[in-house]
C-alpha cells in the first residue's frame, strides 16, 4: 500500500477571500478534504492530511509528519500554492519535503476536489 501525505491549511485558518473562485467555507472545505482522503483509501492508498496553521509551527508540523512515515507521494494543496502572498511558505514546504522525503513524488492539486486525481498522476 502506498503512503500519501496531503499537506494543506487547516480549514479553520483558511482565508477564503484569497480563493474566491473556489466558493468555499470551512465546513464545505472540510467535507471535501475528508471525501478526497476517503477516495484515496478506496483506491488502495494509505493517506493522511497534515493540516498547517499558518504560523511559525508549520515547518515543524510538516517535518514531524515526514519523520513519522516514509511517504511515496506528498501533495501540497492549492490553497498553499496559489495565493501569491504564500509563495515563501510554499517554497519552504517544497524544500522540507525535498530534504526529508527525497523518495517521495511531489504533486499539486488545483482545488480541493481534485486531490485524488493529482496523487494518481504520480503514484
Amino acid at each position: 500500500m502506498k503512503n500519501i501525505l496531503l499537506v494543506g491549511w487547516d480549514p479553520a485558518v483558511v482565508d477564503f477571500s484569497k480563493l474566491p473562485q473556489l466558493d468555499l467555507n470551512e465546513e464545505k472545505l472540510h467535507r471535501i478534504l475528508t471525501a478526497e482522503r476517503d477516495q484515496l483509501t478506496t483506491l488502495g492508498y494509505q493517506s493522511m492530511w497534515c493540516y498547517l496553521k499558518q504560523n511559525d509551527d508549520d515547518e515543524r508540523i510538516l517535518t514531524d509528519a515526514l519523520k513519522a512515515t516514509a511517504y511515496d507521494c506528498v501533495l501540497i494543496g492549492a490553497g498553499v500554492r496559489l495565493p501569491p502572498d504564500y509563495l515563501l511558505t510554499f517554497e519552504k514546504l517544497v524544500n522540507i519535503i525535498h530534504r526529508k522525503a527525497p523518495q517521495a513524488s511531489i504533486c499539486f492539486n488545483t482545488n480541493p476536489a481534485d486531490t485524488s486525481a493529482a496523487v494518481m498522476r504520480w503514484v
